[in-house]
């Protein structure tokens, strides 16, 4: 029950959805991620926090910078079942799609550079 608990409060908040759908094709630094929701940095690890706590996704540190990607392993198949749900059930959804044309552009840019704007800030 507990494991189905985390991943429902997971996946009760928007940006936490967002988050997801970002990491859909790849692995992303967390600055990717904070340029894309337009967040406090604060937030947006929290709600990565929660995501992570839920098993939903995993990092990896590569020198200074965090990456995120999706858990979607074979040690947690309910992971992926709710992944698929919520690609499923908003692939036409504005917001999402808004997103994805937000990433692909952010995508472009040297990650080490927009961290080094966003620090700036």
């Amino acid at each position: 029950m507990r494991e189905f608990m985390e991943i429902a409060k997971a996946l009760a908040e928007e940006n936490r959805v967002r988050i997801l759908w970002l990491l859909k094709e790849q692995e992303l630094c967390v600055c990717q991620i904070l340029e894309v929701l337009n967040l406090a940095p604060s937030t947006v690890s929290k709600h990565l926090a929660v995501l992570y706590q839920a098993r939903l996704i995993d990092s990896s540190k590569k020198g200074r910078w965090v990456y995120y990607r999706l858990s979607c392993g074979g040690t947690r198949p309910e992971a992926c079942t709710a992944c698929d749900w919520v690609f499923n059930s908003l692939a036409k959804d504005p917001q999402i799609q808004t997103d994805q044309k937000r990433l692909k552009s952010i995508l472009k840019m040297d990650p080490e550079e927009l961290c080094r704007i966003q620090a700036e800030r």
